[in-house]
């Protein structure tokens, strides 16, 4: 039996624990700013590892959830790529608040799975442990496997950023394992993500007695709102939106405080530059005399723009699936992942080659049973072949 067949075949054989494993996942707390949460689903993945002999390391993060660092070791060592790691990557954090599994416990429904993060992604982050598993057990990786399990990733890896790039400078390729998209494709692109907060300064008075005498923080703030969406442009794939905004005291006060906050959506560089500049003159221009204005960046994400070896790598990853009864599209998101981060640092990657599911961040989250076992075996698959590619 071939090293390839031992491993698909083992994969096949654990669809039951790997499902008991993501229930264990998703019922665990584990909302980006639950640190002891994130933490406890670390500690899942630890005892996983522990149990097949594969050494793990912890770097400590103050904040948010630990990053958990796994690494089986390839087979002999040249010169080249083979020094290199292979990096399997997914955050254990979810969007969700303190007690949601309890609220909502994973359940499963004929071939179908719900619970908080069981998609994005619980389902990845178990697929993962689960490849590396089958290496330790069976060997065959053409290099050291690295399972690089970060945090906080939903609130834009501010802890975890460092750690993801240090891994990619030295990372021979990486596949993120999110959740597989609705039609089964996985991601070649992404857009970038900048997340920021405008903190308004105005003047109290009372908006009867005194009104003269008041500046009106929301006054301020209505007219910024107008000129950051004035700066979309979707003829180059630029969005603005102000998704959330607060502000007063109470209805019969001038406003002497708000505060609205900007998720900015981008392809090229470029546009991030230009676009960040512009609303940083926004923010510094007053329109309602004797405001004043500061701006916080508190979350960012690079874009995932695929390079030619990104494209090799998905080539193979297509082929890997197909053996595993998978026909993959690579599609363009605009949604956010450290994916592009890893990227950016010039490691080729492919994202969301995780198990398939859909309505990510909402009560409705799903993931497809069946495509758990399919969609490992076809990365393992394209690890095996990753000589064979030019990788």
């Amino acid at each position: 039996m071939s090293t390839e067949t031992a491993i698909t075949t083992w994969l096949a054989e654990q669809r039951n624990a790997m499902i008991d494993a993501i229930a264990t996942m998703v019922n665990t707390d584990g909302g980006s700013y639950d640190k002891p949460g994130v933490d406890a689903t670390g500690e899942q993945v630890k005892a996983f590892m522990a149990t097949h002999g594969i050494p793990v390391e912890t770097l400590p993060q103050r904040i948010h959830g630990d990053c958990i660092r796994a690494t089986v070791t390839g087979g002999e060592m040249h010169a080249g790529n083979r020094q290199k790691n292979i990096v399997l990557m997914g955050h254990r954090d979810t969007v969700f608040p303190k007690g949601e599994p309890t609220r909502r416990p994973f359940r499963i429904e004929g071939n179908i799975a719900y619970g908080p993060g069981v998609a994005d992604m619980k389902a990845g982050i178990v697929m993962n442990m689960f490849i590396l598993a089958a290496f330790q057990k069976f060997g065959g990786a053409p290099g050291p496997l690295v399972g690089l399990f970060t945090g906080d990733e939903e609130i834009g890896s501010p802890e975890g950023r460092p750690v993801i790039e240090a891994e990619a400078r030295g990372a021979r390729v990486v596949f993120n394992s999110e959740p597989g998209r609705a039609n089964g494709g996985v991601v070649t692109g992404r857009k970038g993500g900048v997340f920021s907060v405008v903190d308004i300064e105005g003047k109290a008075a009372h908006s009867g007695g005194n009104f003269e005498a008041g500046i009106s923080a929301i006054g301020e703030m209505a007219h910024k709102i107008i000129a950051i969406h004035a700066l979309t442009d979707l003829a180059r794939s630029v969005t603005l939106n102000v998704g959330l905004v607060s502000g007063g005291q109470s209805v019969n006060t001038v406003a002497p405080h708000a505060q609205l906050q900007i998720d900015l959506r981008y392809i090229e560089p470029a546009d991030r530059d230009e676009i960040m500049g512009r609303i940083h003159d926004i923010v510094g221009r007053a329109s309602v005399p004797g405001t004043r204005a500061t701006l916080t960046i508190k979350g960012e994400f690079l874009p995932l723009n695929q390079t030619p070896s990104g494209a090799r790598v998905f080539d193979l990853y297509k082929s890997a699936a197909a053996e595993s009864g998978l026909s993959i599209t690579g599609e363009f998101s605009g949604g956010c992942a450290d994916s592009g981060f890893t990227s950016a640092m010039g490691a080729p990657t492919i994202c969301s080659v995780g198990p398939v599911g859909g309505k990510a961040h909402s009560p409705e989250e799903y993931l497809e049973l069946d495509s758990i076992v399919p969609r490992a075996q076809a990365t393992a698959r394209a690890i095996l072949r990753l000589e064979g590619a030019g990788l």
